[in-house]
């Protein structure tokens, strides 16, 4: 099964448009010589007698030891951004950063390139401290990789083959007992990288590589139905077992699969989730089915969402199993769209002193009362900053698969596939009716509007979401669509073809399958009932959260709160309120029986408020 991804979808979807134009534009803000300037300041190629003024700050500050790692996450960004929209200014701007590069290798002697000193790994092989520097220079090849991968740099490659060449080198000089112990300082995602150069190069040093940053002190208690994980830091394995992934795929040993089945059993299955679904706290794996004393300032690392959301895509092109799917689909509505580029909804007489929008925050906080901590342009650039830019640079990925004939719907967002099946084009139109019956969406637009019978039909907000799937076709053409059933709808998922019912399902574990000789401008229409639910804890089951189909609520709380009801069912607490304006309906709710009432939102929605996402719930 292969993703459909780059030119193949063309997003529509109005909120991920904006979410990858703010990165785009974010992108081409940050300047080459400041992306370049530790790169520069390690080749001596920077002659200046102060650091510049608007040099970047935090962990890019040239006496931090994990400088430099940005420019790799920039790079891959800029070049997934490239394959899905031929964006040629962003990579004349990268092609610049890669010449630059090569002159820093140039002048390093031929093969290192790196933004910090060699002698850092040499340190790190003596026991001396030193700030992850395998972790940093991981993410220059990540970038370099991607950029031969979606733009086809051959400069990119030439320069991470070169490079590859030291670490070949320095890595001959240990057994494998020190070396070892060099994989227990975070490696990042070097494994991958060497996967991936094998893969393009066919080289057999990256056999070799491959081999030799083979963890073992991970990989063999995950294998033997350990648990290697609890109270351990999250994204230095992740990474890692992402890189068995990449190797299964290259080499097709089955020893990389089963350590990633196995890590994802672990990790996932056996460990569960807050309802968001983020897994960590305080940057480490939680222990196993119990979240209850993790709910803290530092829950949901950035990086952890993002690594994760990859981790299942892998398990879900080689599987097919639609809960992985589902896992993503709640990482990216509670995650990925949670904790960057917030833009704030306007609300008349909601007067306050923050600011409108928030480009990043490190952690989800599930403490009550806590707020985002959002992240400076260019003082920040802390590890999530970097998973960030790559996240939002395209969103048209994981929304559509295909298996030979077989096209797969993962996710529903508004937005259009193009691919070819037997031979044929096929285009595949994606749109959610929003059931308002309105084009009013401001004051200005009032004028235009004529009378119409369907802004009556739902007078309030539906209890469902719609969505049309429109086919067209230059011939007919007989193949599969597979549709994937949510696990939060809250009744029997209705599917229409050409307005005829054609089925009806609940099954979350299997796709639902259309299989038919499809016409030019066939329709098929899904309806997912939805609804709020109440998510309890694995370790306390009368302390929860909402949910609203796929997305988590969030109370404005300063302080926690404690809900007091009457009702067994717990979620019928909550009621719509303000639920339209003009033509759109708006998500927002508040409580129907607490004194004082708590106005709750999509938390996603949550810019610079105190809030509350788990409740303990009593006995009125």
């Amino acid at each position: 099964m292969i993703e459909l991804k780059g030119k193949h979808v063309v997003l529509h979807d109005g909120d991920l448009k904006r979410r990858e134009e703010a990165n785009r534009r974010y992108l081409m803000k940050l300047t080459n010589d400041n992306l370049l300037f530790n790169f520069k300041i390690e080749a001596g190629r920077y002659h200046g007698r102060d650091i510049p003024h608007d040099a970047h700050g935090g962990w890019e500050t040239p006496v931090c030891q994990i400088r430099g790692h940005f420019l790799g996450h920039w790079l891959s960004a800029a070049a997934m951004r490239f394959h899905e929209t031929d964006d040629l200014e962003l990579k004349v701007k990268a092609d610049l950063i890669l010449d630059e590069l090569a002159e820093c290798q140039k002048d390093n002697g031929g093969q290192w390139v790196g933004p910090i000193p060699e002698k850092y790994l040499h340190w790190i092989a003596k026991g001396k401290g030193i700030w992850a520097p395998q972790y940093n220079i991981h993410k220059l090849f990540m970038g370099l990789v991607d950029m031969y991968h979606f733009t086809g740099s051959q400069k990119a490659l030439d320069v991470a083959d070169h490079f590859a060449d030291w670490f070949v080198e320095w890595s001959s000089t240990f057994t494998r007992e020190n070396f070892d112990d060099i994989l227990d300082m975070e490696t990042g995602g070097m494994l991958e990288a060497w996967a991936d150069l094998l893969h393009i190069t066919g080289n057999d040093k990256y056999s070799t590589l491959l081999e030799r940053y083979y963890r073992s002190r991970l990989f063999h208690p995950l294998l033997e139905n350990k648990d290697p994980l609890t109270n351990m830091h999250a994204n230095t394995t992740i990474p890692e077992v992402l890189g068995c992934a990449r190797a299964y795929e290259v080499t097709g040993e089955q020893r990389w699969m089963d350590i990633v089945t196995a890590y994802w059993k672990c990790a996932v299955t056996e460990r569960g989730t807050l309802a968001t679904g983020g897994n960590t706290a305080g940057e480490v794996w939680m222990p196993k089915m119990k979240i209850k004393a993790r709910l803290g300032d530092k829950n949901q690392e950035h990086c952890t969402v993002y690594n994760m959301i990859r981790l299942a895509e892998f398990l879900f092109r080689h599987t097919s199993d639609p809960a992985y799917a589902q896992y993503i689909e709640y990482n990216m509505y509670n995650g990925i769209m949670a904790q960057a580029y917030y833009q704030e909804y306007h609300l008349t007489g909601n007067k306050h002193g923050n600011p409108s929008s928030g480009l990043l925050t490190y952690f989800l906080p599930m403490k009550a009362g806590l707020r985002k901590d959002w992240s400076s342009e260019t003082d920040s650039f802390f590890c999530c900053h970097g998973t960030m830019v790559q996240a939002n640079a395209a969103l048209n990925r994981g929304i559509y698969y295909q298996d030979h004939n077989d096209v797969f719907v993962c996710q529903y967002f508004h937005s259009e596939l193009t691919t070819e099946i037997n031979g044929e084009n096929v285009r595949i139109n994606q749109s959610q009716d929003h059931m308002s019956g309105s084009m009013l969406n401001s004051s200005n637009t009032a004028g235009q509007q004529e009378l119409n019978e369907i802004t009556a039909l739902h007078e309030n907000l539906p209890n469902y979401k719609k969505y049309d799937f429109v086919v067209h076709i230059g011939a007919p053409n007989e193949f599969a669509i597979h549709f994937r059933i949510p696990d939060w709808i809250m009744s029997e998922a209705i599917i229409y073809v050409n307005d005829q019912l054609h089925g009806k399902s609940a099954d979350h574990t299997a796709f639902y399958t259309i299989l038919r000789n499809w016409q030019d401008g066939d329709r098929i229409s899904i309806i997912l009932p939805v609804g709020i639910r109440f998510i309890p804890l694995p370790d306390d089951e009368q302390t929860g959260a909402f949910r609203f189909g796929p997305e988590v609520l969030a109370g404005i709380c300063e302080n926690e709160r404690i809900l007091f009801t009457q009702k067994d069912d717990v979620a019928s607490e909550l009621i719509m309120e303000n639920e339209r304006e003009w033509g759109s309906w708006r998500y927002f709710f508040k409580t129907a029986n607490q004194d004082p009432g708590i106005q709750l939102r999509r938390i996603r929605d949550i810019g610079y408020e105190p809030y509350q996402v788990y409740f303990t719930v009593k006995k009125a």
